[in-house]
Parts: structure tokens; C-alpha cells; sequence
């Protein structure tokens, strides 16, 4: 698992009036929205007594913790500490009360929160999604969000089974033929990379939509060759294009946030051109979720549950060259000094408690919670050899 990402916390509509206690990355926190209705991501360990900050309430626009009342604003600051009484418990607090607080965007109806230390021009941007504008979804476009819910997986093995082209044949029959046909291979791939990822082009072959009334909409009866993309964007992040027909497009935005290294919780941000009102939202995500359970069968039961630490475990075919360059990508974060110590954090596990650093870290010292330990990176390991 990798600091220093956007990872989604939650939907905007799973954020009411009450904080929710959201793990992520191995780690426990609070979200919870301000008077103002402004979304806040903070670690949810009190630097007091070690209380759960997402067992309080919201008070004041601040969040209160329940087992003393120390009460703390969206960028971490204690702002009042009961037990000292009406004046000290507001002016007197000590520097060392403050928590951890994570940068936070509310966009295509999903809550990020930017989970590491970066300043603000250095942080890899979250994954855009070309059909949703400033002012909502652009015309000719309907969005549904939902979640398909917490699998019990590695989320590194679900990235690379969405940015595999060979499985949809043999796992989603509404995508291919069961391996029936005698005449299946993966077509060539056009390769597209970015800074943050990389993904492909190709041409698929596959039957018509099952669903009826998808089938009518899109226009095609017969099986046939459609145009499909996907690719990965950080180390958690999918889109993915598929076109039934030359005139009829589903855009999927796939965003995986890591519970720990066993568990995963997906969010899943689909796009269409057709059938675009309220009825057809629900047939859109039922479909969604039968293709998903289709991936999630095959990937709870694949044996490491996590990837390999070397390729030469696995035998890879032309069609593997995205999983292999997304482990590229997976080391180069690593070098970065950005993956957790998961052997460390296990370790110590019941005694003692870590906090994601966040960009606070870098601007004051005097934390009550020591920041998760991570794999240092290629310069620290080349300084220490020094």
C-alpha cells in the first residue's frame, strides 16, 4: 500500500450529519463535515487517551471526541479541552494536541482524500473524468455511482485483473464467448502511457448486450468487433471505455481504496450516452454488479492473494505487458520511499498506534502519533550504503 495518493473515503451521500469512521490504507479515520457542510478527513486516534474521534459527534462544526470531549477543527487543531475548565480549555492548549488532517476534494459524487505528505504542487492528481464537468455531468452524458462493495482481496491483484485484456473471454460472458471459439486471441494493443499510469486500446470481439432493452438501445444485434480501452491511473485508479456500437458508449471510472492488505472497498462511476434517464439507472448497475461479482469470484480465490515479489513466479504472455509495466510503476513508488512497512505496522500491532503523515508534518513538529513507517526509498538506502 502506497502514501501519497487520493483514495476515495466514501460517497457524498454516505456523509450526513454524523462522522463516519472510515479504514484505509491499514490505518482508522474520521470523517465528518463542518458547519458549513465542508467534507474534513482527519486520523481518527484522540492524542489525549487514544479515543475513537468517529465515535463523537460534531459539535460546533468541530469533532468531538467522546471519551473526554476534546473537541478538534478540520485541520487537526484541538480547540478545546474540557478538563481544563471555560478559559484555559480554549486558550491554554498545548501545540502537541493536534492530529493529523488530510487535504480533501468532493467531485463525481465521491469523497478523496489525499492520504500523505505532499505539498500541494507536488501530488498526483486524481484520475479525471472527461464527461463530468465543473457544473455536474455535460449534456448527453448520465452518471451512476455506486459501490460494489468491501472484497476480500489485495487491491494490486483487482488493478490488474481490470487492466488485463485476456480475462474478459473466460470470466465475463457478456463480454465474450467462454473460450468457444476456436479463432479467440487478444487483438493488438495500442499502448497509451501518462506520468501516472498506463493503458490500451484494442479491438474486441464480442456478442451483443444480453439485456433487451440495452441490446435495442445500442443498436447492434450481431456479434461483432467494438472498440475497448482501459488503464490504470496511480496505484489505484481504473477507467476503463467500452463501445457496443459506434454510437453508444459506457465510460467507467473504477476507484479501489485499500482497507489493508486482505480487504478492498471499490466505488464504481459509470457513464453512458444512452438510455439517460432515472428508470434506466437502475438496470445500468445491476449489470455493473454482475459483471463485478464475476471479477470478484476469480480474484478472492487467486493464490498469492498478493502479487508476487517477482515475475519469474508467474508466466507472462504479450498480453500481460500492462500488469508488468503497472509493477513497474508500483516499484518506481516505492523508490520514492511511499509504500508502507506492512511487516512493521504488524509488528506492533495492539501497542502501538500510527497515523498516515500528512502534509502538517512538514510545516510543525511535536506529534503525539508516530507516522506509519515506511520502505525507505532508493536515496535513503544509497545514503545509508554511503
Amino acid at each position: 500500500m502506497f502514501i501519497n495518493f487520493w483514495y476515495v473515503a466514501a460517497t457524498s451521500t454516505q456523509l450526513t450529519e454524523k462522522p463516519l469512521r472510515i479504514r484505509m490504507l491499514g490505518q482508522n479515520f474520521v470523517l465528518f463535515r463542518d458547519a458549513e457542510g465542508q467534507a474534513h478527513c482527519l486520523s481518527n486516534v484522540c492524542t489525549h487517551r487514544g479515543g475513537s474521534l468517529a465515535g463523537g459527534r460534531v459539535r460546533g462544526g468541530h469533532i468531538e471526541c467522546p471519551y473526554h470531549g476534546w473537541q478538534f477543527n478540520g485541520a487537526g487543531a484541538c480547540k478545546k479541552i474540557p478538563s481544563l475548565g471555560p478559559a484555559d480549555g480554549v486558550d491554554k492548549i498545548p501545540s502537541r494536541t493536534k492530529v493529523d488532517s488530510y487535504p480533501v476534494q468532493e467531485k463525481y459524487g465521491l469523497i478523496f482524500a489525499f492520504l500523505g505528505d505532499l505539498p500541494e504542487a507536488e501530488r498526483p492528481p486524481i484520475m479525471e473524468i472527461a464527461e463530468w464537468g465543473p457544473d455536474g455531468v455535460k449534456d448527453g452524458w448520465r452518471a451512476t455511482v455506486q459501490q460494489p462493495g468491501v472484497w476480500k482481496i489485495d487491491y494490486k491483484r483487482s488493478i490488474e485483473n481490470s487492466i488485463d485484456p485476456a480475462h474478459n473471454e473466460y470470466v465475463h460472458d457478456t463480454h465474450g464467448f467462454s473460450g468457444e471459439r476456436d479463432d479467440y486471441r487478444v487483438q493488438k494493443l495500442d499502448f497509451k502511457e501518462s506520468p501516472w499510469g498506463i493503458g490500451f486500446f484494442n479491438k474486441m470481439y464480442s456478442p451483443p448486450l444480453r439485456e433487451e432493452k440495452m441490446r435495442a438501445a445500442s443498436g447492434r444485434a450481431e456479434d461483432a468487433f467494438i472498440d475497448a480501452g482501459t488503464g490504470h491511473h496511480g496505484p489505484s485508479m481504473v477507467w476503463t471505455y467500452i463501445h457496443p456500437s459506434p454510437k453508444t458508449f459506457i465510460h467507467q471510472y473504477l476507484f479501489e481504496t485499500p482497507i489493508d492488505e486482505v480487504e478492498t472497498r471499490l466505488f464504481l462511476v459509470t457513464l453512458r450516452n444512452f438510455m439517460t434517464t432515472d428508470a434506466d439507472d437502475k438496470r445500468i448497475m445491476e449489470r455493473n454488479l454482475y459483471v463485478a461479482a464475476q471479477d470478484q469470484k476469480v480474484l478472492e480465490d487467486i493464490e498469492p492473494a498478493g502479487t508476487p515479489t517477482t515475475n519469474t513466479h508467474e508466466v507472462f504472455m504479450p498480453a500481460d505487458v500492462p500488469i508488468a509495466r503497472y509493477r513497474e510503476f508500483c516499484k518506481e513508488w516505492e523508490a520514492r520511499g511511499w509504500r508502507i512497512d506492512l511487516a512493521k505496522v504488524a509488528q506492533h500491532r495492539g501497542h502501538t498506534v500510527y497515523a498516515i503523515p500528512s502534509p502538517g508534518r512538514r510545516e510543525a513538529k511535536g506529534w503525539v502519533i508516530d507516522p506509519v513507517p515506511l520502505i525507505p526509498g532508493l536515496n535513503k538506502v544509497q545514503a545509508a550504503a554511503e
